[in-house]
């Protein structure tokens, strides 16, 4: 009798998955102005104004109002489908950037770019979070099929792709604004919005299916009123707050030791930590259920980030970063798989842009925060952002850890969201 051998999840397979090419190339063209946007706006702005902290400003009013308005279109994303959102969306990103870039060129006042910053970051499509979604109509649990090892493999890759994003953006945008000319960092960020998110929305086979009120059987209210989204979206924050401590920190640290140039090298080392932790946890067969993942990992971070501000040398910092980077990838992934235990079908998009738009509430908080803090007192000052900030939300995560675990049977999971089988998480 031929043995069954337990195949472990990886890549490989995952992509190998039917369908999953068709949005996942054109979804990466469309979520890397995601990562160029913020660098575009501080290197024009700071390019017309003079000024960084106006330059800093403006592109906080655009993260706080990406943050603020990507729940709603994840929500919409679900009732109408994605491609009924994401097409209006870039038209108006386009236009949107577009009127920012051209305001600055003419050195309008102040208060014009802030106004022209709100739509900007409004209408910033949500595509790494529709990504997510597509995973799980084509992996996640459905009724009569359970959910698939792979979704833990496709929050991996898609939490690598993420950072690949936001090491790549970056560095294309300022070769852009710094080679070419000041404004062709946003311009082309508008121009991929718009090839992108026309791509991705033309691959309707993997979209996952809206769900209307009428189809529910409950009158369906926002992902955010699960208790288990809220606190992974508190637990989110307090990853973003360490991006946004860490991008103002570094360049102060590496001010502050004479050598302005290491900054880039610093960040770089981080970022690495985090790609290769992502990937790894991609190729792993875990034996623990997410939860239990996502409160070890927490717990490394909060530890690793504590130190932070005690260190006064490069090669020490880098050794440091690698390690914060290493334990941030395990945290979001376990987050992010999370969600499908949690939350329906008919509102997954939407929670995962809850999280989505908390790393940018976090990672805007900190920039000003720790940027003040490293002005008045120094870099460590700064760093001390990311070890308070994961130092509350590990705390509330233990506090509140019993609402990770999926509803019983029959039992609503929030006002009228519907209701869920149970799931095994740990």
């Amino acid at each position: 009798m031929a043995s069954t051998v337990p195949v472990r999840p990886g890549y490989g397979q995952l992509l190998r998955t039917p369908g999953a090419w068709t949005f996942l190339l054109p979804g990466f063209a469309a979520r890397q102005p995601f990562a160029m946007l913020t660098i575009g706006i501080v290197l024009l702005v700071q390019h017309t104004t003079g000024s960084y902290g106006s330059a800093g400003a403006v592109a906080a009013v655009s993260g706080v109002s990406m943050a603020l308005f990507a729940p709603q279109t994840g929500r919409l994303a679900d009732r109408f489908g994605q491609r009924t959102v994401l097409l209006p969306g870039v038209l108006v990103h386009a236009v949107s950037v577009g009127v920012l870039t051209a305001l600055a060129l003419a050195h309008a006042p102040l208060w014009a770019l802030f106004a022209a910053a709100v739509p900007t970051g409004a209408s910033i499509p949500q595509v790494g979070p529709m990504v997510r979604a597509r995973w799980a109509a084509l992996l996640g649990a459905a009724p009569g099929r359970p959910a698939s090892p792979l979704m833990a493999t496709a929050a991996a890759f898609e939490s690598v792709t993420d950072e690949f994003t936001f090491v790549l953006g970056p560095v294309l945008t300022t070769a852009l604004c710094t080679g070419v000319h000041p404004a062709a960092g946003l311009i082309t960020e508008a121009a991929l919005t718009l090839l992108g998110g026309v791509l991705f929305a033309a691959q309707r086979s993997t979209q996952p299916a809206p769900h209307s009120p009428a189809a529910d059987s409950a009158p369906r209210t926002s992902a955010l009123g699960v208790p288990g989204v809220r606190v992974l979206a508190i637990t989110f924050l307090g990853i973003g707050a360490v991006f946004g401590g860490m991008q103002v920190s570094l360049t102060a640290f590496a001010e502050e030791i004479g050598h302005p140039g290491v900054n880039g090298l610093l960040y770089g080392v981080f970022a690495s930590g985090n790609m290769l932790a992502g990937i790894v946890c991609g190729a792993v067969a875990w034996k623990h259920g997410p939860r239990r993942r996502l409160i070890v990992g927490y717990a490394a971070l909060t530890l690793t980030a504590s130190a932070l501000w005690a260190v006064h040398s490069a090669p020490l910092m880098a050794g440091l970063g690698f390690l914060v980077g290493l334990s941030i990838a395990p945290a979001l992934i376990s987050g992010y798989t999370l969600v499908d235990a949690l939350v329906p079908p008919s509102a997954r998009t939407e929670a995962f842009t809850w999280l989505t738009g908390a790393v940018a509430l976090g990672q805007a908080a900190a920039v000003t925060v720790a940027g003040r803090l490293a002005d008045a007192r120094g870099a460590s000052s700064g760093f001390v952002v990311p070890l308070v900030a994961t130092v509350l939300a590990l705390a509330t995560l233990l506090a509140l850890r019993s609402r990770l675990l999926p509803a019983a049977s029959g039992r609503t999971v929030a006002r009228g969201i519907g209701h869920r089988k149970p799931v095994t998480v740990d």
